[in-house]
């Protein structure tokens, strides 16, 4: 009985898991877009606050990203060795939560130049997926 109810447990599960689809990426690509904004914003205006939800935000959106469905599941093996997305994406995600991290601790510590730097070097990673992944 217990088996059984563990197999159905397994395969309900199985089934209502939602692939990341090209639209969940979108919206993701815009909450990106809006923290980017925000972090900005908080430059301008030297508010400590509006980094700080921004640069949360564009960490727990980033969180989230991964290449759609029907990259990953790529029948093909050269051509999914030549893509390289899945990779390419961990690494760029890996490298904005790292800038994410350094603008907080350079704003909070009173050195906005290189916090904004950081800033920079993120939207660098931005338009690397865009321009190498997106074909841009």
């Amino acid at each position: 009985m217990k088996k059984s109810l563990v197999a159905i447990t397994i395969i309900g599960t199985i089934l209502n898991a939602n692939p990341y689809t090209q639209k969940d990426r979108i919206v993701d690509m815009q909450t990106m877009s809006a923290a980017m904004q925000d972090i900005q914003n908080g430059f301008f205006y030297n508010n400590f606050d509006m980094i700080k939800e921004g640069t949360a935000k564009l960490s727990n959106t980033i969180e989230k990203i991964k290449p759609p469905l029907e990259e990953v599941e790529e029948e093909d093996i050269m051509t999914r060795y030549t893509n390289n997305k899945v990779q390419m994406t961990n690494r760029i995600k890996k490298n904005i939560n790292k800038k994410t991290q350094d603008i907080l601790e350079r704003f909070k510590d009173g050195d906005p130049k290189q916090a904004m730097q950081a800033f920079t070097k993120i939207t660098k990673q931005c338009m690397e997926c865009h321009t190498q992944l997106r074909k841009w």
